[in-house]
């Protein structure tokens, strides 16, 4: 059975009248996951998802600029404006050791060395040198930099993440909410 698409990008705007597309990238791979010839699902809300083929891509900024199968001209890239682009799982290859998808990261359990339950994570942030768990806990959210210094087990399968956080960082990375009274 196939695993459900991995979202890698989402189209900001069209680029030029060729039908182009400026792409917001939701990988730290992003030469990889946008170079010509790979297959991406486009999603749009209210539609049915399409296969397009990259044809071509180019980096502006450090953005993709793609140009994609059946997108000819300037009202069809804009037509793809906040389109989700997604890839087969099967088509991603195994990422080196210690590097983690952020996908397999959300819903771990996170605990201290000790054994003490932090939360769960429900999303990574930051780039590939600089990621970060943000993790649910009991009074908000905790900011967890993924380094091997604190996270010291991580196991994706058993969705349970160890910590050895210095004294202070989760209090300190706690993020509450405002009252309004």
């Amino acid at each position: 059975m196939p695993s459900e698409p991995l979202l890698v990008g989402r189209v900001a705007r069209a680029h030029g009248n060729k039908g182009q597309v400026i792409v917001n990238a939701e990988t730290d791979f992003p030469a990889e996951r946008f170079a010509a010839g790979n297959v991406l699902l486009v999603e749009q809300a209210g539609k049915d998802a399409i296969e397009r083929r990259i044809v071509s891509v180019r980096f502006q900024q450090g953005r993709p600029i793609v140009a994609l199968e059946g997108v000819a001209t300037m009202d069809d890239a804009e037509a793809l404006a906040g389109a989700a682009l997604k890839m087969a799982a099967e088509a991603i290859p195994p990422l080196p050791a210690r590097t983690y998808y952020r996908h397999d990261l959300v819903g771990c359990l996170v605990r201290a060395r000790g054994g003490a339950e932090i939360g769960r994570v429900v999303r990574v942030e930051g780039s590939l040198e600089r990621s970060h768990l943000v993790v649910e806990g009991q009074r908000g959210e905790i900011l967890i930099p993924l380094v091997e210094e604190i996270c010291v087990s991580v196991d994706p399968v058993a969705k349970a993440i160890i910590v050895d956080p210095p004294d202070g960082l989760v209090e300190v990375n706690e993020t509450k909410g405002f009252g309004i009274g």
